[in-house]
């Protein structure tokens, strides 16, 4: 594992220019990174420097660069893929993807709220699958407001021995899991942590889907939520019908 955390920055980059190399396990395409930097740490200054060829040598890929032969083992899709990568790690499409703005929060600012974890790849989506999305986008979720209060990267779970583990402690302190996709071992851990996971395939932006949760805070919390959120049993609703993992 790397001996520093990699910033949202340069594990959004990262994330992105990985997902070009299916066949390619995100830890493998870390290592590859970390082996041309020389260093464990990976930073926007070491991604600046790579260019096409280092890439390709990093990652083991051969192809023709600029029409000089490096070898016979990929054809013209690996070089659009590499060109493509490259631009990425080194922040060209940084502005197309940025990641949203963290709005300001201290503990205790939302009396009666939840948080809410959402399993995101893009910018402001909930899009990912539990277990190889890049991030966790965390609302703080009250009747009356939504605020995004952390963006936590997914990226170093490629590292640790048990992966799903290491993203249950990554959200350990939400109440709620917002995933597309969730297998049922990773479902498992999510409930032990006393994680509440809420599965849309769809997906969607990530504010118009907590909406429709805060609307049954504020109207009509299923059992479950009504106990999160200190409602007496006799006041609670059940006819919530969100698809859940319970």
């Amino acid at each position: 594992m790397a001996k520093q955390p990699i910033s949202n920055k340069v594990a959004l980059r990262i994330a992105l220019a990985a997902k070009l190399f299916p066949e390619l396990p995100l830890s493998e395409f870390i290592q590859a990174l970390q082996t041309y930097a020389g260093s464990d740490v990976i930073d926007e200054k070491s991604l600046s420097t790579i260019t096409v060829a280092s890439l390709k040598q990093a990652l083991g890929i051969s192809y023709e660069v600029d029409g000089e032969e490096t070898g016979d083992d990929a054809d013209a899709s690996d070089m659009a893929n590499m060109k493509e990568a490259v631009r990425i790690l080194w922040g060209e499409m940084d502005e197309a993807e940025d990641l949203p703005a963290l709005d300001p929060y201290q503990e205790g600012d939302m009396p009666n709220s939840i948080r809410v974890a959402v399993a995101s790849n893009n910018k402001d989506k909930l899009d990912g699958h539990f277990g190889s999305c890049a991030r966790f986008l965390v609302y703080q979720l009250s009747p009356t407001e939504m605020r995004l209060i952390d963006i936590r990267s997914a990226l170093e779970a490629e590292f640790a021995e048990d992966k799903n583990a290491f993203r249950v402690e990554l959200i350990r302190d939400c109440h709620v899991l917002y995933i597309a996709a969730i297998g049922g071992p990773a479902a498992g851990k999510v409930t032990q942590a006393n994680i509440y996971p809420i599965k849309k395939e769809t997906g969607g932006p990530a504010r118009e889907i907590l909406s429709q949760l805060q609307n049954a805070i504020a109207t009509s919390p299923p059992p479950w939520l009504a106990k999160l959120l200190g409602v007496a049993d006799g006041e609670r609703v059940k006819n919530y019908r969100a698809r859940t993992y319970a």
